[in-house]
């Protein structure tokens, strides 16, 4: 007996199957997540009705343990072909509807997903029948004469509760919305900080949406004009989804609207679909990830939370969908603080929901983790570095004694504090701009490599023909609370390139710091070494530094004429010309520095 669920559970239908429950016997009852009460779980009941779930709320999870109920883990793309193909054959569906309009046919209303193909596989078809169901628009009919028997029943459909937000979803979500470009199209997954990142996209334009869930936080971006599906590459104009469940304004807006589609989950979450539709996002959240990039959703060692729902089926679209991204986002620690979710290895027991194969970005409080195609030490630093600080530590630890990690990589000193990179516009391009981390390393190492040797004398005072990955470390892994170094990176297929380095070296009397900036050749006159001069200005000025100097050796003329620029006093040397320069000056000069080479930073 399959009962339908989400906002649409016929619990009308379930009471009276309740009160005739004494004369049944063995009957196996199939659904996924509903909003209400389950009370067909009560242990009075066992015995004669046992559950067998794709999805568990809190209660089934202990009817799971006690015996009483099972667990059925499965993608929601493939649930469908379990009713169909007779590896879970249906007897009965117990569904809710709309009224038959003039034309005979009711509509499934808030829930296609998986209701659709039950109904086409069921022997037999009994309907709730509630006026207040609002009456969806895409593959949402259903004609009356299929329904065996009907009970009319008027009752509001049960609402969601609001989730719990604090400044960690907060600070995910303004990371996570550096990876949406305008004219995406996004799904989102259940839970509060998948929601935390939808909920950052509010000033992006010309979003489109393909979801399982349709959701108040997608309903909020469609009315603040962020989602009008006008660069959708698949169904243009149209929100995608299979369910709807929120609040009774959400249902209202639904109600007869054609620019939303609900079909069923067989076909919204097939990965072949969704990665029809081109800048594809998939935001899912997880219960934790190793240090190899294996995504945790359903289970923690042997017990069961949750389901394997949309994720794997979105996690494949996006990363099949031209220029696709999709993201893993997910809170440091447990919501008690006390245990990492980023783990050196798994409980014993707990399921794979994702390969590392198959993940592509991950996402904490403390930064973004872009792993996809890298070596298993690449991805093992990097999770590291966006691990909860006190448990960064234990972390290495494990990683060095796995192998995964050479002996000589190490956490420097000091914590990120708030969303440490963005996006700034030059008038060469867009490029981000973050704090040089220990993982960086490897890029270090192409950025030098690709200088030219007027470059590396310039910068390093002597022809320097080799960077090894220790020596590129060192140079990338530094205090970021003593010291600062900043990077532009460019983007190209999840992949990042330096394109510009500035950094200051704190002073062993604490109130100045020496600068220096490299700039890659194929960036030059863009603004990026004023640009990291004024950041590095600022960060010196909010730590209580007075003054800045600098070195420039003969023939780099155009850093001379940048510190000249911006207040510079000019020392000449027999081999080099030193540099003065006082904060404060650097940053009224910066002002109008950016005006100038029209850069574009929110920041600003």
């Amino acid at each position: 007996m399959f009962i339908g669920g989400g906002a649409s559970v016929p619990q009308a239908l379930v009471a009276s199957l309740l009160r005739q429950a004494r004369w049944l016997t063995d009957v196996e009852i199939v659904h996924i997540y509903g909003l209400g009460p389950t009370p067909w779980i009560d242990p009075a009941y066992d015995g004669i009705l046992r559950t067998n779930s794709f999805f568990l709320t809190p209660t089934l999870r202990d009817a799971v343990a006690r015996g009483q109920a099972d667990y059925t883990p499965c993608a929601m793309s493939e649930i469908a072909g379990l009713f169909t193909n007779g590896r879970l054959p249906l007897d009965v569906a117990l569904i809710q509807v709309s009224p038959p309009n003039e034309e005979g046919y009711c509509s499934l209303g808030v829930n296609v997903d998986i209701v659709r193909p039950a109904v086409a596989a069921a022997r037999l078809v009994i309907a709730q029948v509630n006026p207040l169901m609002p009456r969806t628009c895409g593959d949402t009919r259903l004609a009356a004469r299929k329904i065996a028997y009907f009970l009319n029943h008027k009752v509001p459909l049960p609402e969601c509760e609001k989730p719990d937000f604090d400044d960690r979803h907060e600070r995910i979500g303004r990371y996570a919305a550096q990876l949406v470009e305008d004219g995406a199209t996004i799904q989102v997954g259940l839970g509060n900080t998948p929601e935390a990142v939808v909920r950052a996209l509010k000033k992006h334009r010309n979003l489109g949406i393909h979801s399982g869930v349709f959701s108040d936080v997608l309903m909020d971006l469609v009315k603040c004009g962020a989602v009008d599906n006008s660069r959708k590459s698949y169904k243009p104009g149209k929100i995608i989804a299979s369910y709807v469940m929120g609040s009774r304004k959400l249902y209202r807006f639904v109600d007869g609207n054609p620019d939303v589609e609900l079909h069923p989950s067989d076909w919204v979450n097939d990965p072949y679909r969704i990665a029809r539709n081109e800048r594809m996002v998939a935001i899912n959240g997880a219960r934790e990830i190793d240090l190899t990039g294996q995504v945790v959703r359903d289970s923690r060692g042997h017990r069961f939370y949750g389901g394997i729902g949309a994720l794997q089926d979105f996690i494949r679209g996006a990363g099949r969908s031209k220029d696709g991204r999709p993201i893993v986002a997910l809170t440091a620690t447990s919501d008690d603080g006390n245990e990492s979710r980023i783990v050196d290895g798994l409980s014993p027991g707990s399921g794979v929901s994702t390969g590392r194969g198959d993940v592509h970005y991950v996402v904490t409080e403390y930064g973004i983790a872009s792993i996809y195609g890298l070596s298993i030490r690449e991805r093992v630093a990097k999770l590291v570095e966006i691990a909860h600080p006190d448990h960064r530590e234990k972390l290495l630890e494990g990683a060095r004694a796995r192998g995964w990690l050479p002996k000589f990589y190490t956490m420097p000193g000091g914590t990120r504090s708030g969303v440490e990179s963005r996006w700034v516009e030059f008038s060469i391009g867009k490029f981000r701009l973050r704090p040089l981390y220990p993982s960086d390393m490897h890029t270090l190492q192409d950025f030098f490599y690709s200088h030219d040797e007027e470059t590396v004398r310039l910068r390093y005072g002597y022809q320097r023909d080799r960077m090894s990955g220790e020596s590129a470390y060192k140079l990338s892994a530094i205090d970021q609370v003593k010291d600062r170094a900043l990077g532009i990176f460019s983007e190209a297929g999840g992949r990042e390139e330096l394109r510009a380095i500035g950094r200051y070296y704190l002073d062993p009397d604490g109130g100045s710091a020496e600068v220096a900036f490299v700039v890659h050749e194929e960036t030059r006159r863009g603004g990026m070494a004023g640009f990291l001069l004024g950041e590095l200005a600022k960060t010196a000025g909010e730590r209580g530094m007075k003054r800045l100097w600098a070195s420039v050796l003969p023939g780099n003329h155009g850093m001379a004429a940048l510190l000249a620029q911006a207040g510079g006093k000019a020392e000449p040397g027999e081999e080099e010309t030193h540099f003065e320069m006082e904060v404060s000056r650097i940053l009224r000069w910066r002002k109008g520095y950016l005006s100038r080479k029209k850069i574009q930073d929110p920041a600003r």
